[in-house]
């Protein structure tokens, strides 16, 4: 089996999986956003998945994936920023990504509003499309917003000209059993209704679950899960 059919197998059974998980929890498929983590391969084998149909696709290592992104500003993709990013690398990152799902501090914040405001095009009101991170497991090792931060800085997001909030995102906890990732999601969406109401506004994504939990993920409102290693069994043994 070449690498083409490999990728083609693996992501029907990760479609298959999602579609069980979403009968399950009672939602539609369409509500589900796959960005599929690129990290662990080369621009040729991110090729096929575009053939493939992927379009929304992840890095979380700019200096590594920069010559790669470079090579493939020929197709159609909606890069997704989904690791933690440096105020210093900011500009360099919005040549290149259209969505930043690791938003974690203000400073962050003021940062992509400074270089989104250079980068958006004149007579334009476009915003930029951001995640709040938040750390509901409370690991010290996560990075994140505090659950206690989390309504103060989206508020303040609420009031960017050049960023517009689209949700919470978290990473849960590490663990064998996806049953233990739960907690965190569910948290992460509690938060996410209770922030909403009280500030009166709209989050309606939540960024949260990967290859080893990602089907409790949806059980609990996932709207973008970011796959990366299920994509590529057989093809990094």
């Amino acid at each position: 089996m070449n690498a083409s059919e490999l990728l083609k197998r693996n992501l029907e059974n990760l479609n298959d999986r999602i579609r069980r998980a979403c009968s399950r929890a009672g939602r539609a498929r369409e509500s589900i956003r796959v960005v599929a983590v690129t990290k662990y391969v080369d621009a040729e084998t991110v090729r096929e998945l575009v053939a493939l149909g992927v379009r929304d696709l992840g890095e979380n290592r700019l200096k590594v994936a920069a010559p790669k992104l470079e090579a493939l500003r020929d197709l159609p993709i909606r890069w997704h920023w989904i690791g933690t990013l440096q105020t210093n690398k900011v500009r360099k990152a919005l040549e290149f990504f259209e969505t930043i799902h690791s938003v974690d501090r203000l400073s962050l914040i003021e940062a992509l509003e400074r270089g989104y405001s250079e980068k958006r095009p004149e007579g334009t009101e476009s915003k930029l499309p951001v995640y709040l991170q938040v750390n509901v497991s409370g690991e010290a090792s996560k990075a994140g917003v505090s659950q206690e931060e989390a309504p103060r800085l989206v508020e303040r997001l609420r009031e960017s000209t050049q960023l517009e909030c689209l949700g919470l995102m978290t990473m849960a906890p590490y663990s064998e059993d996806p049953e233990n990732a739960r907690p965190a999601f569910a948290g992460l969406r509690e938060l996410r209704d209770r922030t909403a109401k009280e500030l009166g506004t709209e989050l309606p994504r939540l960024s949260m679950g990967m290859t080893d939990d990602f089907e409790v993920a949806i059980e609990e409102g996932a709207t973008d899960l970011r796959i990366g290693r299920l994509l590529y069994e057989g093809l990094l043994d």
